[in-house]
């Protein structure tokens, strides 16, 4: 007979309890290797998601690192690359210097929820270069990596097949810095409501955006 739901055998560990599903708009990160369409968690991470999304849409105001001009109305993610990436970890954006040193001209605290961890594959993430340090630098995972937990800001989910594309990109090859030899473009971040169907991918053969200068010294944040 069957033991009954929630009757735990003498010895054996307690179940872990579901990880949190995102119930929040999709974010489609269409690259030059593919779509990545990553959940975001709303309610868990607002001001995170909150950030991300204006930064994506340009909605919010950011200062350009390459000229020090403040942006208005202009995406933030559109024609940069991914500078660092790791087969088996990760694969880091967001930084239009393209060095793992420019961001959007401020910092935002950390927003750390105790039920969301990197137990999954493709945990979309924020990097920084300390507590509290948050800025528009973000990873996407490829394998749970527990020794992150409750250190970086997770803020929303990819799917399996997003993870696929992800490990494509982390598998190209990079110099000793893990920055890949040939760029890998983020074309273009859309921010879809939850509810609504993502975009038609980008046609075969379509001109991405030119990515932005990229200084050639690097300091990776995560």
């Amino acid at each position: 007979m069957p033991d009954s739901p929630g009757v735990q055998a003498p010895g054996a560990e307690p179940a872990a309890p579901p990880s949190p599903q995102p119930t929040g708009p999709t974010a489609v990160f269409d690259t030059s290797m593919g779509r990545m369409t990553c959940r975001l968690f709303s309610k868990l991470a607002p001001k995170t998601v909150a950030n991300f999304v204006g930064l994506a849409t340009g909605t919010k105001d950011w200062t350009n690192p390459a000229t020090g001009k403040m942006e208005h109305g202009k995406p933030f993610y559109n024609g940069t690359i991914f500078h660092r990436v790791i087969p088996g970890f990760m694969v880091q954006g967001g930084d239009p210097l393209g060095t793992g040193m420019g961001g959007p001209g401020y910092q935002f605290d950390d927003e750390l929820n105790p039920n969301l961890n990197f137990d999954v594959p493709g945990r979309l993430a924020m990097a920084n270069a300390g507590p509290n340090t948050n800025g528009s630098q973000f990873f996407i995972t490829v394998a749970p990596q527990p020794q992150l937990d409750q250190h970086y800001s997770i803020f929303g989910q990819c799917t399996p097949g997003s993870v696929l594309v992800a490990e494509t990109i982390a598998d190209v090859p990079r110099d000793e810095r893990n920055k890949p030899l040939e760029p890998v473009t983020l074309d273009k971040v859309t921010i879809v409501p939850a509810g609504q169907p993502a975009p038609p991918p980008p046609a075969a053969g379509s001109t991405p955006s030119a990515p932005a200068p990229q200084p050639q010294n690097s300091n990776p944040q995560l």
